[in-house]
């Protein structure tokens, strides 16, 4: 898919999910206004923060889609990572604040009023909630899409809150026991402070471009396929994250008897045929070393007129190999 259509995509849902997320956030304070209950204004303040979150990501998904320029060399993919630990701060913060009412109430007493009523108006939000946080996850996978990816993630859990809230609900219909809803909303904001949490330690990740292991097992497997018997080696691989855009940086073995000219094609060919085959955009900067004796055992290149050792066996390009270089230990690969 073009940049332009993804930008479209990913953009065209942030829409989708302003919208959808003021819809619900009405759902839920009109069922607050018809049962003060504490757990529908913990559910109900969450949507303040989706709706919010939504109106973010917009403004950062079309920030996104701006080109790399002579100020932002590498594009501005990493303001995704600014928004998604944004979400999670004000996920966090209305723990805070959900916590602070249901101690409030469960010390001077709230009485829930019709709370069967509300039970099944929040039913209809907690399913368009689901329906919402599936689509987000989707598209945010599909396209790498972190800002995408975290409003799932949140409205997923959204989702949960709202289950408590339901069962709270019922609860309360049954028995008339009115407490019953502040614990659910104390129960609620323990589940909210950890999924706030868990998203700015995932986002912070991304800003300070902490190792993923998952990309790095795709470059491997990707080096791995378009393996040529002139790749004497890989290592010392390094990623930075910039929202879909990686910039990989390598150290690359070629024969030493090649020409500037003849590398720098070869390795062109190969940065294409990997970037093709990983799942995000990028580029890859190949610091080029010659080869050295120690790499004969584990050279398949024929005819070489330097060669010191027969070829034994080649060592595969693993994650640890290709991150620690041909120190790491390694089985042989036929």
């Amino acid at each position: 898919m073009a940049m332009n259509a993804v930008d479209n995509a990913t953009q065209k849902s942030a829409w989708i999910s302003l919208i959808a997320s003021l819809v619900i956030l009405a759902a839920k304070f009109f069922a607050y206004d018809l049962t003060h209950s504490t757990a529908v204004l913990s559910d109900a303040t969450e949507s303040i923060i989706n709706v919010v979150a939504a109106l973010v990501a917009l403004f950062v998904l079309r920030a996104v889609a701006a080109p790399a320029d002579e100020d932002h060399p590498y594009g501005h993919g990493k303001l995704e990572y600014f928004s998604a630990a944004f979400e999670g701060g004000l996920i966090a913060f209305a723990a805070l604040v959900i916590g602070y009412e249901a101690v409030h109430a469960l010390l001077v007493g709230n009485q829930v009023h019709q709370p069967d009523v509300g039970l099944w108006i929040m039913a209809g939000a907690g399913v368009l909630n689901l329906i919402l946080g599936l689509y987000l996850k989707k598209v945010g996978k599909k396209h790498n899409s972190e800002t995408l990816k975290a409003s799932g993630v949140h409205v997923i859990a959204d989702v949960w809150t709202t289950v408590g809230v339901i069962v709270g609900l019922g609860v309360v219909a049954i028995t008339n026991i009115s407490w019953i809803d502040q614990v659910v909303a104390l129960v609620v904001a323990v589940q909210l402070c950890y999924s706030g949490v868990r998203i700015v330690r995932k986002s912070a990740g991304g800003l300070i471009d902490e190792i993923e292991p998952a990309s790095l097992a795709e470059l491997a497997a990707a080096f791995e396929k378009h393996r040529q018997p002139w790749i004497i080696d890989i290592h010392q691989l390094k990623v930075i994250r910039s929202g879909r855009f990686h910039h990989i940086d390598a150290h690359l073995v070629v024969p030493e008897f090649w020409n500037v000219a003849q590398t720098h094609a070869e390795s062109q060919i190969l940065e294409a045929n990997v970037v093709a085959t990983y799942p995000f955009d990028g580029e890859i900067a190949f610091h080029v070393d010659p080869c050295e004796k120690k790499y004969c055992a584990n050279c398949k290149m024929d005819g070489c007129p330097i060669r010191v050792k027969k070829f034994e066996f080649l060592k595969p390009f693993s994650v640890e190999h290709v991150v620690h270089g041909p120190t790491a230990a390694n089985q042989p690969h036929s």
